[in-house]
């Protein structure tokens, strides 16, 4: 069963350019070690300071093995120290896909 996550993190607007790198290294991380088919991450253009994340993952129990990867705790601690707030993320059964 492949799996996606949708989620979103907001930051002040402010902090973005300093939490970029420590974002960059989760995402880099993420496709090295943890079997992702996709990990995406975009700032959104209509609301400063949103970051949207979007991930494949080719099963839960590789989505379960990356939150608990050794790099996931030291971004967390970095986006805390940033002030991320409103993280909300879901995960969705994507047993069937089709073109749109």
């Amino acid at each position: 069963m492949t799996v996606l996550v949708l989620g979103t993190m907001r930051f002040p607007p402010d902090n973005l350019e300093a939490v970029r790198p420590h974002l960059q290294a989760l995402v880099r991380a993420t496709y090295e070690n943890d079997g992702c088919l996709a990990y995406d991450v975009a700032e959104d253009i209509f609301d400063q300071g949103l970051l949207r994340f979007s991930e494949i993952w080719p099963d839960a129990d590789t989505l379960a093995r990356h939150l608990q990867a050794p790099h996931i705790a030291p971004w967390r601690e970095q986006a805390a120290a940033f002030g991320v707030h409103g993280r909300q993320f879901s995960a969705y059964d994507a047993g069937h896909s089709w073109p749109v």
